[in-house]
């Protein structure tokens, strides 16, 4: 009688699974295995249902049970088969394909499994070979190859995780590890690219968490043991570095940020805190050149750095790059506008137009508390080391050059002479306007040595 039922539950089911109503189906042929459990053919077909509804771990278990209950059953192995390549189970595929050729020499039913199986292998080779070089990237697209093949392969989906999480990509690759999770919560692995994704993101202690975690299910889990490692290393290197800076230890400190920076380049988030502490610290001891490369190193990872577009922006000020200072006020300004960036930025733009004023003291060789009478007796030396007539004879471009510096001397002299004119160029009170003063520099000459008891005439020779 059961036997009777069984069957009928079959017929129902082969009905259903016809009219690919799989869930259905499912079940008579579940209901029939419970009447006669010894029976092949009813773990054979309710393995085709699972495999159409893409769940290829229960279809496989039947599969091998229909085999084991009938070792010559070559349709359940052919379904083997099957489940093996959307698992990505190449030693799997191998042994059921070895098993029906065995059944029948002449079967080309798994042809199309042999062909996968070699681009399965291929791929693998691939993808282990750019895997060593770290070339994540290739190893991505690669599996992205492998992964329509064997589309259940789990270690195909972890494995392309950890090269995203490696590439930054930690968002895909979180979406990816907790999808496994979902399916098997006691996946080594999926735990570890869910540690791993943490750690990338700077949150080392719940990347520690998950690499302990990862280690209890599997003890031998080598790259668990390894990111555990270095992100403890790395958390005691981070936090050791911060102390030293706030105690002023700033040598050690710029030691530790430096070594810390040798353990793992493709940790972009955690390096670029440490690339503008360290840079902090250069500009702490007066390294402010390489203040600017580890500023500008951090902003290549994340040019939405405040904190170190501000440091590079004062650093470039203090070395008197005062274009490159304003440049980064104003990309500071564009992230976050405040009273404090407008400001400086402000300032910046005002060292600038400083920076391209004259500086008459310079010019005339005098300091700038100056007194009247040095400032004429430095016009006089100048005026007559740099007049035209000194340098007829010199070449054309030695003539212009010191027609321009002989121009540059009276103009300065027509400043500091002035005390209304000395008083707002000192106290920079001349720099919005930046007026150059507009006299005839022969005139200049002509006029101070007129009054000064010195020679007159438009011209002049000079006896060396």
């Amino acid at each position: 009688m059961p036997q009777y039922i069984a069957e009928e539950k079959k017929k129902l089911g082969n009905e259903q699974y016809k009219a690919k109503n799989y869930q259905s189906a499912l079940k008579f042929y579940s209901d029939a295995i419970s009447l006669c459990p010894d029976s092949s053919t009813y773990y054979g077909n309710r393995a085709a249902t699972y495999m159409m509804m893409s769940n290829y771990t229960n279809a496989l278990n039947d599969a091998r049970t229909a085999v084991r209950l009938d070792p010559n059953f070559e349709k359940a192995y052919v379904r083997i088969a099957k489940c093996c390549v959307a698992k990505g189970d190449i030693i799997g595929i191998e042994q059921a394909i070895k098993k029906i050729e065995e059944l029948d020499p002449q079967s080309n039913a798994v042809e199309g499994e042999k062909q996968t199986l070699q681009q399965l292998r291929q791929l693998e080779q691939t993808i282990q070979n750019n895997y060593d070089s770290k070339y994540y990237r290739n190893v991505v697209y690669y599996l992205d190859a492998a992964i329509k093949l064997a589309p259940a392969c789990y270690r195909y989906r972890l494995l392309k995780a950890e090269c995203l999480a490696f590439l930054g990509r930690c968002d895909e690759a979180v979406d990816i590890a907790i999808s496994v999770i979902k399916l098997d919560s006691t996946s080594a692995d999926a735990i570890y690219v869910r540690g791993l994704c943490f750690y990338y993101t700077d949150n080392l202690d719940k990347g520690i968490k998950h690499f302990e975690l990862a280690l209890q299910l599997d003890p031998d889990h080598r790259k668990a043991k390894e990111m555990r490692t270095k992100s403890k290393t790395l958390k005691d290197m981070k936090e050791k570095g911060n102390v030293l800076f706030k105690s002023g230890r700033y040598r050690e400190a710029q030691t530790i940020y430096t070594d810390a920076l040798k353990i793992d380049e493709l940790n972009k988030e955690i390096n670029s805190k440490l690339l503008y502490n360290r840079a902090l610290v250069n500009s702490k001891i007066g390294n402010t050149r390489d203040a600017i490369v580890d500023c500008t190193n951090v902003l290549d990872i994340n040019a939405q750095y405040l904190k170190a577009l501000l440091l590079r922006a004062r650093c470039h000020n203090d070395i008197e790059k005062y274009e490159e200072s304003v440049s980064d006020y104003e990309a500071a300004l564009q992230l976050q506008k405040t009273p404090e960036i407008k400001k400086l930025l402000r300032d910046a733009k005002f060292a600038l137009k400083k920076s391209k004023r004259k500086d008459y003291y310079k010019i005339l060789g005098i300091p700038r508390n100056a007194s009247d009478d040095e400032i004429k007796k430095a016009y006089r030396k100048k005026a007559l080391v740099h007049h035209p007539d000194r340098h007829a004879n010199s070449s054309l471009d030695e003539r212009k050059e010191q027609e321009l510096k002989f121009k540059e001397v009276g103009e300065a002299y027509a400043i500091l002479s002035d005390p209304r004119k000395k008083v707002r160029y000192d106290n920079d009170q001349d720099i919005e306007d930046q007026e150059q003063p507009d006299f005839d520099p022969n005139q200049m000459f002509r006029h101070f040595f007129q009054f000064s008891g010195g020679p007159s005439g438009a011209s002049f020779g000079f006896e060396f």
